[in-house]
């Protein structure tokens, strides 16, 4: 089922946050050094198996969610070009045929940049993707060899290529600070991916992360990422180059052509409900006035076995208590250029932002200009984005 998506066509509006619907595909060719995601190598997968547990996981979700109307659907990994297109296929039309949905309904699905599975749009293309996310990471060969990547930039850059001819959008990520990275070859690497007009890139700051490869190495001082003074001019250098282009940032890490920013991310952060299937996928869904946190098995083999038996491997569910939904609130809703309209907050917790945090906090970070507040929106600015734990935790009484 094709669903056309065009800069244009019905976007959600802000007041609205959608309902999308995630689903995960958590194997990969090979683990990457820096990626904490739930990804895993297999020497082979049964594609039958999995798209048939895939399918009876979104049932489950969707005999709860009745009438709601999705806006989005993301797949997301590990890496979800490594499925079959009749899997994307099938979960697409099963979506279309349990809830109703968008007439611009967007379709993501991450990809990596090999030649491999660059050669499988046109399959995608067909099952119904209508925007591709490419993991290209770095335009500088000797980065991508560092990052455990398995493709070279020519390589990366045919495919960014071959997206923009089947899908009518593409982004691709790409990431900064690495070791020995300078202000001038990031600018460098950044025109060069400008080169190839993306209606939206997603440029994040390398982090290491607990659980990695990277995080063992750093720790044995193996290599060494940028001073703060380098990592802050290479993230000012980010916005600058980006936004002359026309692709400004609406989140901290997330920049696009206006109408082209990516409404499953959109969704998350405005705060809006979402199904997550899969092995180690969470979700978030206001049921019986309550919200609730659900997330599914980790481990794909046993996930598989209990959507098998049970039909989903959900474990139990929590309650998203009004401290915490407001914490997560602000937490996601700051990330973006848009900020919080109040109205949202006062719906979700009968209370302007006002009574709700620190009021002399709040004051304080206004007047240092961290954050802006008038009589329709709490919102970060680009500094007080840059700075948002020290924001969040200063706010949050």
């Amino acid at each position: 089922m094709l669903f056309p998506v065009t800069q244009d066509a019905q976007r959600t509006p802000a007041t609205d946050p959608g309902f999308a619907i995630y689903v995960h595909w958590p194997f990969c060719k090979a683990k990457c050094p820096y990626c904490d995601f739930n990804s895993h190598v297999r020497e082979s997968v049964d594609h039958d198996r999995w798209r048939a547990a895939l399918l009876r996981e979104l049932d489950h979700f969707a005999e709860e969610t009745p009438g709601r109307r999705v806006t989005s659907v993301f797949f997301g990994g590990g890496t979800p070009s490594l499925m079959e297109p009749a899997t994307a296929g099938a979960v697409i039309d099963r979506i279309a045929a349990r809830w109703p949905v968008a007439p611009a309904l967007e379709i993501t699905l991450e990809a990596n940049p090999t030649s491999v599975e660059a050669s499988r749009f046109a399959g995608f293309r067909q099952a119904g993707v209508n925007r591709v996310s490419l993991g290209v990471q770095a335009l500088d060969d000797a980065a991508l060899r560092f990052l455990g990547r398995q493709h070279d930039s020519a390589e990366a850059l045919a495919a960014v290529d071959l997206a923009a001819r089947h899908f009518d959008r593409f982004s691709f990520d790409l990431i900064y600070a690495r070791p020995g990275q300078t202000v001038d070859a990031w600018e460098r690497e950044l025109k060069q991916a400008l080169e190839r007009r993306p209606g939206h890139l997603s440029a994040y700051q390398l982090t290491i992360e607990q659980g990695t490869k990277f995080h063992t190495l750093y720790g044995r001082g193996a290599f060494e990422l940028p001073d703060e003074e380098t990592q802050a001019a290479l993230y000012e250098t980010t916005q600058a180059v980006l936004s002359a282009a026309g692709l400004p940032a609406y989140e901290i890490s997330n920049h696009a052509r206006p109408g082209e920013e990516c409404r499953h991310n959109l969704t998350y952060w405005r705060y809006g409900d979402y199904v997550g299937v899969g092995p180690g996928a969470h979700g978030r869904l206001t049921l019986d006035g309550r919200k609730l946190a659900t997330r599914t098995h980790r481990a794909p083999e046993i996930w598989l076995e209990r959507v098998e038996r049970d039909g989903h491997a959900e474990h139990e569910r929590e309650a998203v208590e009004p401290e915490l939904r407001f914490a997560e609130l602000l937490m996601m809703g700051l990330r973006l250029a848009e900020g919080i309209p109040r109205a949202r907050i006062v719906a979700e917790h009968g209370r302007d932002v006002t009574e709700l945090v620190d009021r002399r906090a709040l004051d304080r970070l206004v007047e240092g200009g961290f954050l802006t507040l008038d009589q329709d929106r709490l919102a970060a600015t680009q500094a007080g984005r840059q700075r948002l734990n020290g924001v969040l935790a200063a706010l949050v009484v």
